[in-house]
């Protein structure tokens, strides 16, 4: 290996905890609330529906990038609250990013739920447990099992989005990629860059897996 690239290695991953963090705060906000919005779309009262398909409509139907601009430019624009929405470049990214792929894992969960059975429900309420001991023990272990492969790519897919950042100059992977092949004019740095994405998604998939493995009953 080069020193050139020895040295462009070294450059980006300054960006590496940005990223990872980014990515982090993301997954770990957003599967819960998108659980949440899943509990929403399937209530009984339908304003609380609409507000969810609502959500999910405008969260999936519109670009990430779209919403990253919004959330940092826009919400301080707000007449009465934007002084209250003003936010760092990075807290902005994590907003932006654990509301739009909740949408997505909203609707992944609701496939999940939908992929069970009615008479599991019966059958539970037979055996005399109550809706919560339902859901907790036999709904969502099924839940996570039929999921977990979605879930997997959603994951993926969001570890690579965390590239769009740099737009609003958050310093990840990408932005300080763009500042070396710019500097440089040489686009060796874009290639590591990539290498050090396709490294992360090795480990998230090998997580992924061993998750299937324990979970294959």
């Amino acid at each position: 290996m080069s020193e050139n690239v020895i040295s462009l290695f070294s450059s980006i991953m300054a960006g590496l905890g940005t990223t990872l963090a980014l990515f982090a705060i993301a997954l770990v906000v957003s599967i819960p609330l998108g659980f949440l919005i899943t509990l929403m779309l399937r209530s009984k009262l339908k304003v609380v529906k609409w507000i969810a398909e609502v959500y999910v409509y405008i969260l999936r139907g519109t670009p990430l990038l779209l919403q990253l601009f919004f959330v940092y430019f826009g919400l301080p624009y707000i007449p009465g609250i934007g002084k209250f929405m003003v936010f760092e470049r990075f807290e902005a990214s994590c907003i932006a990013f654990a509301l739009n792929y909740a949408a997505y894992f909203a609707e992944i969960f609701r496939g999940g739920l939908l992929a069970i059975d009615d008479g599991q429900y019966e059958a539970s309420k037979v055996l005399g447990l109550t809706h919560a001991q339902t859901m907790w023990h036999v709904v969502l272990p099924q839940m996570i099992r039929v999921t977990l492969p979605a879930v997997s790519n959603e994951t993926i897919v969001l570890i690579k989005d965390t590239a769009l950042v740099t737009a609003i100059a958050v310093p990840e992977i990408m932005y300080y990629a763009k500042g070396a092949v710019v500097r440089d004019a040489d686009p060796t740095a874009f290639i590591v860059a990539g290498a050090i994405y396709l490294v992360i998604n090795f480990f998230i998939t090998i997580i992924f897996k061993q998750l299937e493995k324990k979970t294959d009953f």
